[in-house]
């Protein structure tokens, strides 16, 4: 193990001891890890710095408010997954399509979850894949539904690049693609991230309105044709709904 790697586990070691104990005093901690003061201090150093831990004014040690920030994203996480997964499992069901589950992770989007067990080609969607939120259905349902503000600030900074036929790379096209969105209330994308791959989403809101996360049905373009349009997009809207309302949304 490189000297890198054993400060890193040292740390998580020290990290670790707050599961049991709220707050620890500068000795505590060396009395309990075993590690050596040089050591701590440099590391306790270090995880203040980052926000990690923080030191009270008696001079104990308590986990930091980063933690809070990752718990509450962690769970709201978790929470949306068990709220989604049987509504997924029931819109599957019906349209026998694969169905993922996006949230947004700075300026990607990732799945966290997917049901595709009735559907005989396999896409190239999978967990924990990421994709910009300009590219595909899932992702750009997202960006669709931020606040205008937000929307312009990303797409002043990024740039579009293709990744199969149907990629917009064009930032006109891509604001008409958001304003049809926000009237139809779905997006629809054709071979933008794998070629001759269709997805429908639609937005899944919080209690406070904000857009937190995206469901797609997906599968082979010629599926996605036509009249088929907007019946998936009712179901994708119908299913959004559901598990935008138990998550505490109110639409006005």
């Amino acid at each position: 193990m490189n000297n890198k790697n054993k400060t890193v586990v040292r740390s998580m070691d020290i990290l670790n001891l707050f599961i049991d104990h709220a707050e620890l005093t500068f000795q505590e901690i060396i009395e309990i890890s075993g590690i050596p003061k040089t050591s701590v201090y440099r590391m306790l150093m270090s995880l203040e710095e980052l926000g990690l831990v923080e030191k009270g004014a008696d001079a104990k040690y308590r986990l930091g408010l980063l933690f809070l920030k990752f718990g509450h994203l962690v769970s709201s996480r978790i929470d949306i997954r068990q709220i989604a997964y049987p509504i997924m499992q029931e819109l599957h069901k019906d349209v026998e399509e694969a169905i993922n589950l996006i949230v947004r992770q700075g300026d990607e989007a990732v799945y966290i979850e997917k049901v595709d067990i009735h559907q005989k080609v396999r896409l190239y969607t999978a967990i924990g894949r990421r994709s910009p939120l300009y590219a595909g259905a899932c992702s750009r349902v997202i960006l669709s539904f931020l606040r205008d503000h937000e929307i312009d600030a990303y797409l002043e900074t990024i740039e579009l690049h293709s990744f199969a036929n149907g990629t917009i790379t064009d930032k006109d096209l891509l604001y008409e693609t958001i304003r049809m969105a926000r009237m139809n209330g779905y997006t629809l994308s054709n071979s933008e991230l794998e070629n001759y791959t269709s997805a429908i989403a639609a937005p899944i809101f919080d209690h406070k309105g904000d857009v937190v996360a995206g469901i797609s049905i997906a599968g082979i373009e010629a599926n996605y044709q036509d009249e088929n349009i907007p019946v998936l997009a009712a179901k994708a809207i119908e299913a959004a709904g559901k598990i935008s309302r138990q998550l505490g949304y109110n639409r006005k």
